[in-house]
């Protein structure tokens, strides 16, 4: 199996900027979710919300029998993603 492309990047809180996770993003396309498993640095109480302004970010889903955090679009933004 070839190794793919993945780096980690931070995810912060678009409201109010807070630091929300540390996650090893793979592919090269924009984040739509967050596999449980990838995330390397979990500062949330685990409810998907911001722990400073308390707005859901995110809500889970099961993608291919794994528990992931499916992003609402423009509730975060992301640090270290590739520009084209």
């Amino acid at each position: 199996m070839a190794k793919r492309n993945i780096r980690t990047i931070s995810i912060h809180c678009a409201k109010c900027q807070t630091l929300l996770y540390k996650y090893h993003k793979g592919g090269s396309g924009g984040l739509v979710k967050c596999l449980v498993e990838r995330i390397v640095e979990d500062r949330t109480a685990g409810d998907l919300k911001c722990p400073a302004c308390e707005q859901e970010f995110a809500r889970l889903q099961m993608i291919g029998n794994r528990p992931a955090h499916k992003i609402i679009q423009g509730k975060v933004y992301t640090k270290g993603m590739r520009r084209k």
